[in-house]
């Protein structure tokens, strides 16, 4: 079929879906702005200028993008590679066009002009964008389309042909492939990420195409509502700190170029909980610049130019607390996002970020988190971050009831977080199946054993049960968090309620009640850490790490058996673990008795208090 004959198809599958939908978000009389169009129009560098020439942390901000670009122009151009199941060659090459277009825009130096589009070039020579792995054809089609509208004045009418047919065919016609864009009906940062990539692909051939781009927004609007409804009711994200990175910024690419275009988002950004994710994304982060990287998240913490946009959009500048440390450290990212900071920050002055006023934040949802600290600016503040949720959504270990703990500069109760995608999927893992009999829940950092949480005779948890945050207290005196975990495990235990408090602003309490079913039940109280670990009693492990102590002490029961375990992994496809140590203790509970596990975790020096039943833990709903 000819490529006149493919254009052909896909208009007439696209006309055919739009009239049945009946979508009317935009207007019969608009009329597309000129390129460039997306993110930046013409003339909006000076204030981004500005910005450089009048603040420091604006000028360093922007020469660690303009080196990047400088290194980026001595780089050969990459053949399509593949990695396993998705298109190595895809992120870096969307990152290459949008530093050097970035580059150009900002100092018209035909040398970065010339790199972009002999990446565009280079990238529209590929068989494909890898549609069967569709996060690749998104990155390639939005990065490709902010180099084409920014270029588009200085690009050869053969190169804008060659790469307008590459954003055609390789970018948005797979998406009338059900079996690719199943992205266009799901919820997670799938979702986000594919229509942002898409959408920018419709902006670019918009004067080409008029009718059949907007369509493709029309159609995209609709579907971004379901993974922004994932947000509700508080803001925090499902999938997690890094996902939240990924999908969310993603989201705020989409959101930026529409409302800049449309002069409105339609809407959108007033979905309940989205803009509020925000404050999740900055208390996410601990004092030492590491996240509470639950599920299949990265440990540190990173800059991120969604935040920018969210401070400008709230009038907020203390969300880039976070932000404005990182720049200060001079940690700059070469994500290929990173030049968007220059375009969402350019109305915000960093001498107005101030620290955050709230040390506590509590997010209902699909993955409910507590998330509590003594000090926005000292880094030996205490910071204690716990989770309910389920095993079951995207992207989930089986970690319900787990939480991570700093104190005095160091993270003391830690949690692995990912292993590579690539090397589970190369040794044939089931590794997307969420069932309970999965052998996702084989891999030794996903299940509930390696977990900062409670294993029932050796059993996983269910992996459909769910746990919310019933109860929290913002009182600094006795912040806390309370969450019934029963139905995780069900079939285990009668009841299970656990709480997670900082006392006094000195050390973190765990309280567990417990109730057993009419059996005999072995009960396993983990946390992982990265310390040194010695058992120095009958209820107690000594922590050491960096010349730092912190003291593990088991208030209740009297009696239990303090162990440490060994992280050496199962199977030839786990990643190895090293310097790391599960520590906690065993007791067994008799049939149908309730009990108490209480577990201090004491940072040298601090003094300790009895802790009260959970009924009577301070609550702000109270």
């Amino acid at each position: 079929m000819t490529r006149n004959r493919i254009i052909a198809v896909v208009i007439l599958l696209a006309a055919a879906f739009g009239l049945q939908a009946q979508w009317k978000y935009i207007p019969k009389n608009f009329v597309m702005p000129q390129h460039p169009r997306i993110l930046l129009f013409a003339g909006e560098e000076k204030q981004i200028k500005n910005n450089i020439a009048s603040d420091p942390l604006w000028a360093k901000l922007h020469q660690a993008i303009m080196d990047e670009a400088d290194t980026i122009l001595t780089l050969p151009e990459q053949p399509r590679t593949m990695t396993g199941k998705r298109l190595g060659t895809a992120y870096e090459f969307a990152r290459r066009i949008f530093y050097c277009s970035y580059a150009f825009r900002m100092s018209r130096d035909d040398k970065y002009l010339r790199k972009a589009e002999k990446e565009m070039l280079n990238a529209a020579t590929y068989s494909d964008w890898n549609p069967s792995h569709f996060l690749d054809v998104a990155e390639a089609t939005l990065c490709m389309s902010i180099g084409y509208d920014w270029l588009y004045d200085r690009l050869s009418p053969a190169s804008r042909e060659t790469i307008v047919k590459a954003i055609l065919y390789k970018g948005i016609s797979p998406t009338f492939n059900s079996n690719d864009a199943w992205f266009l009906t799901s919820k997670i940062n799938w979702n986000q990420v594919c229509n942002a990539g898409i959408t920018y692909g419709a902006y670019a051939i918009y004067d080409e195409m008029p009718d059949f781009a907007k369509m493709l927004i029309e159609r995209s609007i609709n579907s971004i509502k379901l993974p922004m409804g994932e947000y509700a009711p508080d803001g925090a994200y499902p999938e997690g700190y890094s996902y939240w990175s990924y999908g969310t910024s993603l989201n705020i690419f989409y959101l930026s170029a529409l409302e800049k275009i449309f002069k409105t988002d339609f809407g959108l950004s007033e979905i309940p909980g989205f803009l509020k994710t925000a404050s999740y994304q900055q208390q996410m982060l601990g004092p030492n610049n590491l996240c509470f990287n639950f599920s299949d998240c990265g440990l540190g913490g990173s800059l991120s130019p969604a935040m920018f946009w969210f401070a400008s959009k709230l009038k907020d500048p203390s969300l880039l607390w976070n932000e404005k440390s990182h720049l200060e450290r001079g940690a700059f990212s070469n994500d290929r996002v990173f030049p968007a900071v220059m375009i969402w920050g350019k109305d915000i002055s960093f001498s107005d970020i101030t620290a955050p006023k709230v040390n506590t934040w509590v997010g209902h949802g699909g993955t409910p988190v507590a998330l509590m600290r003594t000090s926005w600016t000292n880094p030996k503040a205490i910071y204690l971050a716990f989770k309910g949720g389920t095993a079951s959504s995207s992207h989930s270990h089986i970690d319900v009831g787990s939480f991570v703990m700093d104190a005095n500069g160091e993270r003391w109760a830690s949690d692995f977080g990912s292993q590579d995608y690539n090397s589970l999927e190369t040794k044939g893992v089931d590794l997307w199946n969420m069932g309970q009999n999965s052998q996702r829940w084989e891999v030794f950092r996903y299940n509930n054993f390696v977990h900062n949480t409670l294993t029932i005779n050796n059993e996983l948890h269910r992996v459909k049960g769910f746990a919310d945050i019933q109860s929290a207290s913002s009182s600094a005196y006795f912040m806390n968090a309370v969450s019934d975990l029963s139905m995780i495990f069900e079939g285990q235990l009668a009841k299970s309620v656990r709480g997670v408090a900082i006392i006094n602003g000195q050390y973190v309490a765990v309280r567990d009640e417990i109730k057993t079913l009419d059996t005999e039940t072995t009960v396993r109280w983990t946390m992982l850490t990265t310390a040194d670990a010695k058992i120095t009693g009958s209820n107690a492990i000594e922590l050491r790490k960096n010349g730092k102590k912190l003291k593990l002490e088991v208030a209740e029961p009297a009696k239990v058996t303090m162990k440490t375990w060994p992280t050496t992994p199962t199977h030839d496809y786990d990643s190895p673990n090293p310097g790391s140590v599960l520590v906690g203790f065993e007791v067994v509970i008799p049939a149908a008795s309730e009990a108490n596990l209480i577990v201090k975790l004491i940072p040298q020096g601090a003094k300790t208090s009895t802790i009260p039943p959970l009924s009577q833990w301070p609550s702000d709903k109270k």
